[in-house]
């Protein structure tokens, strides 16, 4: 037969595997917790060059329209002014 002393050390025991285990699993979430912070950080600074990247291009691509633009408006008055002197020779 068992006596109150047997039973003592079963709850024990599952209370000292209970406590380890809650311990270990704690430890683990943790751990995985810091890890998934760490990589959204390294993420985020990755989106982050490719957003100044993008930013950067546009302003390039502005700017190299406005030069586009400006030859544009040479070229037709230019063109404006060789119509009219065409006119005028017929």
């Amino acid at each position: 037969m068992m006596d109150g002393h047997d039973w003592t050390e079963v709850v024990g025991a599952f209370g000292l595997f209970a406590l380890v285990t809650t311990v270990l699993t704690t430890i683990i979430w943790q751990f995985a917790a810091t890890r998934r912070a760490k990589v959204q950080v390294v993420r985020e600074l990755e989106y982050r060059k490719i957003a100044e990247q993008a930013v950067a291009t546009q302003q390039q691509t502005e700017i190299r329209l406005r030069e586009i633009g400006e030859t544009l408006t040479a070229l037709k008055g230019r063109m404006d002014a060789l119509e009219r002197i065409l006119q005028t020779v017929e």
